[in-house]
């Protein structure tokens, strides 16, 4: 969609009744050219028949885990085995929850497909998803079933050192709860799983919705290891060393090892791949390009919600047409904002602040 049509289609939904003269007056063009926009918007699809009737607006689908976060800070250095002074941060989180706020803080349509209970910490994470911006229609609500919670431990430069994690109740997001969900997948611009989805429905989903790109956030080792056999089938993956390495059985060692670990991805069918290696940087690739962006030395506060922003601005750029290189210093600044936060989620996240972080980093 070009500027000037995204303009004409901003006017249209506003206001459904406005003329093309109207249109014309408004932005300084003449009739006939705004005839022509709209021709082209109906082509494309954004505008249905006559009276501009406008088609359901493009969104995202997240489907992953919903918690409560429960992290600990100390006040010095963390003593192991022992009682230490500190704070306790309460906070939602939950990898798929956590990419789905981080998309709608980027004004991105998302729609969360998760599992929460119907209790106070289930109710709370329905209420603050809501005022996030996340459409939480399609998500399953249980009775008699607690909701997730995880607890960590950081240490003083904010390093998660210990977790924990209670979250049964995303079990209960099986094949024939996804089958109900059919429409909402199909239509979605992508779709982003978590592997805190059983393997048996992730590879459901990727099987069965083949005119989707999906995207993976491995969530860690051992989860990851249950999209090994299939994961061609996804557009864009996200892997740090340990589990790129768990993903390929290559033992990744230097730089030739990371290539090999590229290529094995691509040649499987993935069509994008990022491979994190924390504090040293990124490597990234696809079919045109490979290389390597390092990061600069920044202030951690907290490490826990820094992937879920990585892969938010990979959405993000996906939905934007940016190259790979562009995409993954988009998705690093992103990365950047959350580890300065002492919640998983900055309040301050936005496309703008992200730019502005982006420019910071050369």
């Amino acid at each position: 969609m070009t500027d000037r049509e995204k303009e004409i289609l901003a006017l249209i939904s506003n206001n459904p009744m406005i003329s093309q003269q109207e249109i014309a007056d408004t932005l300084g063009i003449a009739r006939s050219s705004a005839a022509v926009h709209i021709a082209n918007l109906v082509k494309k699809g954004y505008i249905k028949g006559k009276g501009y009737i406008l088609r359901d607006k493009e969104y995202v689908t997240v489907i992953g885990g919903a918690n409560i976060d429960l992290i600990g800070f100390p006040t010095g250095i963390l003593k192991m085995e022992d009682s230490n002074p500190g704070k306790i941060k309460i906070s939602l989180g939950g990898v798929g929850r956590n990419i789905s706020e981080n998309l709608a803080k980027m004004d991105i349509d998302v729609k969360l497909i998760t599992a929460i209970g119907d209790d106070l910490y289930g109710k709370k994470i329905l209420d603050e998803c809501k005022l996030s911006g996340i459409d939480m229609d399609n998500s399953l609500i249980l009775k008699n079933m607690p909701s997730s919670t995880y607890l960590s431990v950081l240490d003083e430069k904010g390093d998660m050192k210990v977790a924990l994690s209670h979250m049964d109740i995303i079990d209960e997001i099986n094949i024939d709860f996804i089958r109900k969900k059919s429409s909402i997948i199909k239509n979605s611009r992508c779709v982003v799983v978590d592997t805190n989805i059983k393997k048996e429905v992730i590879e459901y989903i990727v099987t069965n919705f083949k005119e989707v790109d999906f995207f993976l956030d491995t969530v860690s080792t051992t989860k990851g290891r249950k999209v090994k056999d299939f994961i061609g089938a996804f557009h864009t993956i996200k892997p740090n060393k340990i589990e790129a390495e768990e993903l390929t059985g290559i033992k990744i060692n230097s730089r030739e090892d990371i290539k090999k670990a590229m290529k094995y991805f691509l040649d499987s069918g993935v069509k994008r791949v990022f491979i994190s290696l924390g504090k040293d940087g990124v490597y990234y690739g696809d079919s045109k390009d490979i290389g390597y962006i390092p990061q600069k030395e920044i202030k951690v506060v907290n490490v826990t919600g820094a992937g879920d922003a990585f892969i938010a601005g990979l959405v993000y750029s996906y939905l934007n047409d940016f190259d790979i290189k562009k995409s993954t210093k988009f998705s690093m600044a992103a990365a950047v904002i959350a580890l300065g936060y002492e919640n998983t989620i900055n309040p301050n996240m936005s496309v703008k602040r992200i730019e502005e972080t982006m420019k910071e980093m050369k």
